[in-house]
């Protein structure tokens, strides 16, 4: 199952969305689909519940 969770880029502060899968927690890397910037993104599901949602700043 996915959910759409919702957030503000740590670069330009625009809220973007992302698709997550609920099946897993992991971290990876994505480009803002605004300013396309790399964020590292961390996220964390129980039982389909996001309880934990990271999106960092990646220097360039």
């Amino acid at each position: 199952m996915t959910y759409e969770h919702f957030f503000q880029c740590p670069h330009c502060w625009e809220e973007i969305s992302m698709l997550l899968d609920a099946s897993t927690s992991e971290t990876y890397v994505e480009d803002c689909e605004v300013c396309c910037n790399p964020i590292q993104i961390t996220f964390t599901f129980v039982n389909n519940d996001l309880v934990a949602f990271e999106a960092k700043n990646i220097e360039q």
